[in-house]
């Protein structure tokens, strides 16, 4: 071998590698307790897979600046000591007991490594209970990257097992209070298998919540709802059993008693083998299912490097569509036995259950009785109002809907707010679960068409103001039309489109714009319909403004409806529509003070 091709080893900086664990591997200094947990747990787990009644105990106590942690697990040797404590990313499990791998927490190797970011010296002592003639053996370890190894007498550690003891480092001592402590690890090890203490308080509270028995279903509800406000702090609308025996996934699901965001990215606590792995796993869940908060015991989905989050993998997909699919049980078994719970659950989350039911017939099919809609009948599900009306008109937008909904209503058209998040989308599928209903999108022309037209020779009478009206709007892009319909205290309705807004701007962009773009725009010129104005001729507004021979003052009369028109839509008003009504206005006072002028001079 020449001397360019002889093997190096890597010399690792301990300093720098604690660094780099503790500001960006690990989220807090507090993960240092859940390693010292998990190799105590991880300890018991390896010599019960050899001798099955041996102890499983794991004690804490929080000494003058430090930490002691005694376990009855496995145990080293002087050999294993050297081969296991002093070189960084070996570990247990890769040593001969693959065979127990599955119940092990650890499986990065990086061990009591993450202990430095709180501890300057590590002090291990520990006998083996594999070989019971072997000494115990002492390895201490200090943040400067040296160790030293010896062999203590017989009486030091009697028991097999390990005692881990952590010499704060300064300005961490806080972490080995004994307070945070015994905080710590509840907030962990509660789900732990086997006895944990902190001094003599227990800290393992098994079974789980979801797991254990109860005198009555009342019981087990007041129990979940207590753990809930502890994990989440709200009392929960109804829980919900999660399990996946296949992929080891067994919990709980809360459902928020107030509506969230969509948006809102929910927060799920996943415990792996009982240790908790993280307060904030985002993917557990489809995304539709935002209104629950989940904790979960696991024991097949895997840990990041960190084991602060999890390994977004096959399992991972396959259990997200398991517990979906658990949820989405849940809601449909409400639709077939207990409706009032449903329609609670619906009144606060149907935002949910809408979202989902857009991509599963199942669950459309299933709860579109239940669904609510805004309608022109009031808040009914589809399915009743698809009863009421042979065609269902619905709008995309809640301005669409207010602008024509109580007119719509008045002449016995069925419309849908489809303004709403998902909702147009449901009101189209509606053929699609019930064949041969009518769906189509509400237009002016729709509208229009349900008013009642004016007799032609009262119209005749009435051209001279007509025709004053439409020379004032024509400007703004809308005609003038007469007709009569309720309620007739609305003096007059404007119309207006999608089609005819999108005419609108294009010709208000066509006139700044040069002579290329606006021949561009020019060519883009479509025939899509203007907006409206619809004088209402049972209105006796309307009717004493028609009469009006002054064709200045008819034609300021019929600014002022159509402004009065445009603030009752509701929509906002382009700069062009605010100056109408302020000239409109102005105009108006003008004629009257001067009307009570010539008054009083008689």
């Amino acid at each position: 071998m020449t001397a360019d091709h002889i093997p190096h080893t890597f010399q690792v900086d301990l300093r720098g590698l604690v660094d780099l664990l503790s500001h960006h591997l690990y989220s807090s200094p507090r993960v240092y307790l859940r390693e010292l947990l998990q190799n105590a747990v991880d300890a018991i787990t390896a010599r019960r897979a050899e001798q099955p009644d041996s102890p499983a105990r794991v004690r804490l106590h929080a000494e003058a600046g430090g930490l002691r942690v005694t376990d009855t697990g496995i145990g080293l040797t002087e050999a294993d000591v050297h081969n296991l404590l002093a070189t960084i990313g070996r570990s247990s499990k890769r040593e001969g007991l693959e065979s127990a791998r599955a119940g092990f927490l650890g499986q990065f190797g990086i061990g009591l490594l993450a202990c430095f970011v709180v501890a300057e010296e590590i002090r291990v002592v520990s006998r083996s209970a594999r070989d019971t003639a072997a000494p115990p053996v002492e390895w201490t370890a200090r943040d400067d990257g040296s160790y030293t190894v010896r062999t203590l007498p017989g009486d030091a550690h009697p028991e097999p097992g390990t005692t881990v003891y952590l010499t704060a480092r300064p300005g961490t001592g806080e972490w080995l209070a004994e307070d945070r402590v015994r905080t710590l690890a509840r907030e962990f090890g509660t789900l732990l298998p086997y006895d944990v203490r902190v001094g003599e308080e227990a800290i393992t509270d098994r079974p789980a919540v979801w797991e254990r028995r109860y005198p009555n279903p009342a019981a087990r509800r007041v129990a979940l709802a207590r753990h809930c406000h502890q994990q989440f702090g709200f009392t929960p609308l109804d829980s919900i059993d999660l399990e996946v025996p296949v992929a080891g996934v067994r919990g709980i699901a809360y459902v928020l008693p107030a509506a969230v965001s969509p948006a809102q990215r929910a927060g799920h606590r996943v415990h792996l083998k009982g240790m908790l792995l993280t307060e904030r796993a985002e993917d557990l869940l489809p995304d539709w299912a935002f209104f629950v908060r989940c904790v979960i015991d696991t024991d097949s989905l895997r840990p990041t490097a960190s084991r602060e989050s999890l390994y977004a993998d096959e399992t991972l997909a396959a259990v997200r569509d398991a517990l979906g699919a658990r949820i989405k049980d849940w809601f449909t078994g409400l639709a077939a036995g207990e409706p009032e719970r449903l329609a609670q659950f619906l009144s606060v989350h149907h935002l949910g259950v809408k979202s989902l039911a857009r991509h599963d017939r199942d669950v459309l099919t299933t709860m579109l009785p239940w669904l609510p809609f805004e309608t022109t009948d009031g808040q009914l599900s589809l399915a009743e109002f698809a009863r009421r009306h042979p065609v269902v008109h619905f709008t995309r937008t809640v301005d669409e809907y207010r602008q024509v909904a109580a007119i719509a209503a008045a002449q016995g058209i069925g419309v849908v707010n489809g303004g709403y998040t998902y909702d147009a989308e449901l009101v189209e599928l509606l053929p699609s679960v019930r064949p041969g209903t009518d769906v189509t999108e509400l237009d002016s022309d729709t509208v229009a068409a349900h008013l009642d037209p004016v007799d032609p020779a009262e119209e005749l009478a009435l051209s001279g103001f007509l025709a004053a009206a439409r020379s004032k709007l024509d400007p703004l892009g809308c005609d003038v039309v007469l007709r009569t319909f309720h309620p007739v205290s609305v003096p007059a309705l404007h119309l207006d489109d999608r089609s005819a807004r999108q005419e609108r701007a294009r010709a208000e962009e066509e006139a700044q714009a040069d002579d290329l773009w606006a021949g561009i725009l020019g060519s883009l010129r479509g025939s899509a319909p203007r907006a409206r104005l619809v004088l209402n001729h049972h209105n006796p507004l309307v009717r004493r403004i028609a009469r009006i021979d002054d064709p200045e003052l008819a034609g300021t009369a019929a600014e002022a409806l159509y402004g009065q028109a445009l603030l009752m839509a509701p929509r906002p008003l382009r700069p062009a529509d605010s100056a109408l009504l302020n000239r409109a206005f102005m105009d108006l006072l003008r004629w009257a003070t001067h009307s009570d002028g010539q008054e009083e001079s008689r």
